[in-house]
């Protein structure tokens, strides 16, 4: 059997995010899924506390530095092994039933998915809830990291 989905260029599979059923209720659903991540991500760093803890006993202190970039390191983690892997999406995106997709057609790696979470976190610090207001103005109801690294997030189902 023969699949012509192998044979489509990337201009063909850009035009398909253009159809408007895969942005339906996407700020809403996406709003979900980072509650859902955050949540998960908090949940992660519970045993990571825990370790750095222990190791901070045995080091008599020195280890405890490491809990200012703990939570971080493993939120960069999380999203380069989620977002960046098979099904392109966080825990919480796939909840949501969301992933993120690249206009040029190609699959997000996890270097993107890192850029992307930092891009997020960044805008997020600086503009927030302002950030938001940029789904409001764009076609495919792109954040402004979104439109900086050329994604953007549709639905999965």
């Amino acid at each position: 059997m023969y699949d012509d989905t192998m044979t489509r260029t990337a201009e063909t599979r850009a035009t398909d995010l253009d159809a408007p059923r895969l942005y339906d209720g996407v700020r809403t659903r996406r709003m979900m899924s980072f509650v859902v991540d955050y949540a998960l991500v908090l949940l992660l760093s519970v045993p990571a506390a825990i370790v750095v803890f222990i190791l901070g006993i045995v080091s008599f202190g020195l280890a405890w530095g490491l809990y200012a970039i703990l939570l971080p390191v493993i939120a960069i983690v999380y999203i380069a092994f989620t977002m960046g892997g098979a099904k392109q999406a966080t825990p919480g995106m796939r909840v949501a039933g969301l992933r993120v997709a690249r206009l040029d057609g190609a699959r997000v790696d996890p270097t993107l998915a890192v850029l992307h979470g930092v891009l997020f976190w960044a805008s997020v610090s600086v503009l927030t809830p302002f950030v938001l207001l940029v789904a409001l103005f764009t076609r495919r109801k792109q954040l402004l990291h979104d439109l900086l690294l050329g994604t953007a997030v549709v639905r999965d189902r």
